[in-house]
């Protein structure tokens, strides 16, 4: 049992089926929960882990309605192993980690969030194993990724230097991601900074394997899109976060989602790039809300 933020969690390691050694969370929900208040599962971004969500797994766990959530570290990510071949390091793969973990902790009709990479891996989910999705929430993504917000994710992918302290890594986060989030202050983005990089003897260490940037580094022009596995989408209430500056999901995008999927709800997080950093109480509470309301068996949107 781990303590982070005054909040107790439950550590989870367990071996995928390729023999990695993988690192989850469960948040389990204060008050006990019912069949009717679904559990949670939290997907991060290309090079992110866990600890994005503490923030929103304390919430969504908190009080008499509280429900378990669940947080997953990918292979390479947090404190999960590194894969020993970095052409393993793409979506399909990667949703067998997440296919692997929920049989294991028995989730299904599941909510999830899912952050960028952590969305693209729950729209691939909704058409290779439909059972295992409830309510979907994308952060900041969609079927079409924009060129310009993938370029500038590749230029530090791999590339980014490991601070020497935790100072320099605050300075370093805010670098990389301030113009995006000109309201963030320093408090916050030194929350962010222990939240990209893992700890090693009271210092930052690397958060991610570095080899995810060769990854990225084949990609041979624009992903496709992939409206097809957002379609599979149809039959699940959807919330579709995105930030105000995003440069890697378009407004244009989200109507067109819009239009596919007439019970898909969408919201805007204002002065936050991509991706929105799930820490803000107003879209905690929209996301509070849109599991709320979901509850209970009901896959036909939300009001």
């Amino acid at each position: 049992m781990t303590t982070a933020g005054g909040q107790r969690f439950d550590d989870i390691y367990f071996i995928q089926r390729n023999g990695l050694r993988l690192y989850g969370r469960r948040y389990a929900a204060e008050g006990g929960t019912s069949p009717g208040r679904r559990p949670v599962l939290c997907l991060a971004g290309l090079t992110r882990n866990s600890r994005d969500f503490h923030e929103l797994a304390l919430a969504l766990s908190s009080g008499p309605v509280g429900r378990h959530v669940y947080t997953l570290d990918t292979r390479g990510r947090g404190q999960s192993e590194y894969d020993s071949d970095w052409r393993n390091y793409v979506v399909p793969i990667e949703m067998h980690d997440v296919i692997d973990f929920m049989q294991m902790q028995a989730l299904a009709d599941c909510g999830i969030v899912g952050t960028s990479r952590g969305g693209l891996i729950t729209m691939l989910l909704a058409a290779a194993q439909p059972g295992l999705l409830g309510p979907v929430v994308l952060n900041d993504i969609g079927p079409v990724i924009e060129t310009k917000g993938l370029g500038r994710i590749a230029s530090y992918v791999g590339r980014t230097p490991v601070p020497r302290d935790w100072a320099e890594a605050l300075k370093l986060v805010r670098e990389l991601f301030g113009r995006s989030f000109p309201e963030v202050s320093d408090t916050e983005w030194a929350a962010v900074a222990r939240q990209l990089f893992n700890e090693k003897n009271g210092r930052p260490a690397p958060g991610y394997d570095p080899s995810l940037g060769r990854a990225m580094s084949v990609l041979d022009g624009p992903i496709p899109a992939i409206w097809p596995q957002f379609d599979a989408l149809a039959r699940n209430p959807v919330l579709v976060i995105r930030g105000e500056n995003s440069d890697l999901l378009s407004p244009e995008t989200v109507a067109e989602m819009q239009r596919r999927h007439p019970a898909l709800t969408s919201i805007v997080v204002p002065a936050e790039g991509h991706a929105p950093l799930l820490r803000d109480a107003p879209t905690i509470t929209a996301v509070a809300e849109f599991f709320r309301a979901t509850d209970g068996g009901h896959r036909g949107g939300w009001a």
